[in-house]
C-alpha cells in the first residue's frame, strides 16, 4: 500500500512526521501549497509541510494547483511507485490499492481527482460538529468541554463524509489555540497510523455516516472575530484571547483607534470584578461609557457588560508582547 500525503499548515506537518516515523506508512509524495510571500518584509516562505518534508527526506511537489492533470498524474505516479516500494518480503503487496492523506490542506479538492484514489481526512474536531475552516479555535470560543479527531472519508462536501475512526480530547481550562492544537496533531497522527495499518492489513474500514442533523459550521477567523468589543461577556471575550493564541491573536481597540494586541488575559472572580468595578450596574454602563478599557492598580481592565476582562499580555502596535503593568509604565488609560 502506498501512501500519499496532502497538507499545509503547522497541524498538518506534525502529522506527517508521525506518518514518517511508521514502519510501513511512509508517504512516497508529499503534496503542499506553493511558496508564499510572508511577513512585513514579503519574502518568499515555505508552507510548514514542504519544511517538515524536507527535513525528512520525502519527496515533495509544490504544485499551484492540485486538481490539474499534471498534478493528478504525479499523484498516480507516487502512488504507483511507492506500492511497488512497499512489497513484502514474499513480492507481495501490503494492500490492493493506494491511499491519499489529506490534512489541513487549504485547497479543495475536486473531480475526477477526488474519485481517483482512496482519500482518508485528518480533520481536528468530533464530527459532525465543527465542520469546515476553524474547528480548533471555535471550539474553545465556544466553550466547548471537549474536542477531538476524527478520520473520514474525503467527500465532495465540507467535511461530510463517513468517519471511520475519533478520538476525543478534553480542552483545559487555560488552552490556548497552541496548547490544544499540540495535543490534538499527536492524536491525529496515532489515529491516522491505526487506520492506515488496518488498510494495509486489508481489512474493510467500519465508516459510519455523519448526523447531518448534528452538524455545526466553523466558519473561517475573520476580522471582526478578533476584536474583544466590551458590549461582550467578559468570559467569551476570555475564550476568545484563548482560541486565538498564538496563531491570529485579538486585540481591543484604543481610545484613537489604534488595535492593542492581547495575547494572554483572564476573567476576573466575582469578588474581584466588584472591586474593580465601575461606579454603574450592567445596564447603565453601556449608556455612560463605563464599558471599555481602564486602569487600577497597575492592572489593565476590560470592563464588559457582563464581568470584568483583566489584559495580563499586551502587544502594543508595532511593538512587542510585555506585561500590562510594563505597558501602563508607557501609556496613559483612564483611571
Amino acid at each position: 500500500m502506498s501512501v500519499v500525503f496532502l497538507g499545509t499548515s503547522d497541524f498538518a506537518a506534525a502529522v506527517l512526521a508521525r506518518l514518517a516515523r511508521s514502519e510501513t506508512h511512509r508517504p512516497a509524495l508529499v503534496v503542499t501549497r506553493p511558496d508564499r510571500p510572508r511577513g512585513r518584509g514579503r519574502r518568499l516562505a515555505s508552507p510548514p509541510v514542504a519544511e517538515q518534508a524536507r527535513a525528512l527526506g520525502l519527496e515533495l511537489a509544490q504544485p499551484e494547483r492540485v486538481n490539474d492533470p499534471g498534478t493528478r498524474a504525479l499523484i498516480a505516479a507516487a502512488g504507483a511507485a511507492g506500492s511497488e516500494r512497499n512489497e513484502d518480503a514474499r513480492g507481495r503487496r501490503a494492500a490492493p490499492s493506494d491511499i491519499v492523506v489529506v490534512c489541513a490542506f487549504g485547497a479543495l479538492i475536486k473531480e475526477p481527482l477526488l474519485s481517483e484514489l482512496h482519500m482518508l481526512n485528518v480533520h481536528p474536531s468530533l464530527l459532525p460538529r465543527w465542520r469546515g475552516a476553524a474547528p480548533i479555535e471555535r471550539a474553545i470560543m465556544e466553550g466547548d468541554a471537549e474536542t477531538g479527531v476524527s478520520i473520514m472519508r474525503l467527500e465532495a462536501g465540507l467535511d461530510s463524509g463517513p468517519v471511520c475512526l475519533a478520538g476525543s480530547e478534553p480542552i483545559r481550562a487555560q488552552d490556548t489555540y497552541g496548547t490544544l492544537a499540540a495535543r490534538l496533531q499527536e492524536l491525529g497522527g496515532e489515529l491516522l497510523v491505526r487506520v492506515l495499518d488496518r488498510c494495509a492489513q486489508g481489512d474493510p474500514l467500519p465508516f459510519v455516516e455523519q448526523d447531518e442533523s448534528q452538524a455545526t459550521y466553523a466558519e473561517k477567523i475573520l476580522p471582526a472575530d478578533r476584536l474583544l468589543d466590551p458590549a461582550r461577556p467578559a468570559l467569551e471575550l476570555g475564550r476568545r484571547v484563548r482560541a486565538l493564541n498564538p496563531h491570529i491573536g485579538a486585540h481591543v481597540m484604543l481610545a484613537d483607534g489604534s488595535l492593542l494586541g492581547v495575547v494572554q488575559a483572564a476573567v476576573l472572580e466575582e469578588a474581584a470584578a466588584r472591586a474593580h468595578a465601575r461606579d454603574a450596574t450592567d445596564g447603565e454602563a453601556a449608556r455612560t461609557g463605563a464599558l471599555g478599557l481602564h486602569a487600577s492598580d497597575a492592572r489593565l481592565l476590560l470592563h464588559c457588560v457582563r464581568g470584568v476582562l483583566e489584559l495580563q499580555v499586551v502587544r502594543p502596535p508595532g511593538g512587542r508582547a510585555m506585561e500590562a503593568a510594563a505597558y501602563l509604565r508607557g501609556h496613559a488609560v483612564p483611571g
